[in-house]
């Protein structure tokens, strides 16, 4: 038998196997909107987003329940801050296997509702919609 050391990983070899860990996991909704072409949903492990890293699942399906093939999908968040200009976060968003899934990674400086903007442009049509979401 021959020995060659400690495997090593990359970062996107990490992130990937750390989303699918996510995804097999027993997800809780964080927040369901519905809007007029979707219906979006955020999930994660907990039902929560918090302070620091988060890993999450995006769902996109249409009204009547079928995935949506929502093609380029953005999820931004921001927070309204008195006396300064809004915080602003960004999610790292990649395909799941499933159609109308996305897995996704975000991070939070602090706790507070944040006003989350998920936008999409596919083949299954073009939205977005703006909901809030608590980070404990």
């Amino acid at each position: 038998m021959i020995r060659t050391g400690p495997a090593v990983c990359s970062p996107e070899s990490f992130l990937t196997a750390s989303l699918a860990a996510t995804a097999g996991a027993q997800e809780k909704a964080i927040h369901t909107q519905k809007t007029t072409e979707a219906v979006i949903t955020l999930k994660s492990e907990t039902g929560q987003w918090k302070q620091g890293p988060n890993k999450f699942a995006l769902e996109l399906t249409t009204p009547s329940g079928q995935p949506l093939d929502a093609g380029k999908v953005t999820v931004s968040t921001s927070m309204t801050m008195p006396g300064m200009g809004p915080m602003i976060a960004g999610a790292t968003l990649t395909p799941d296997k499933a159609p109308g899934r996305y897995l996704g990674t975000i991070s939070f400086p602090d706790s507070g509702v944040r006003q989350v903007t998920v936008s999409w442009d596919g083949p299954g049509g073009k939205g977005s919609a703006r909901f809030p979401v608590p980070v404990r």
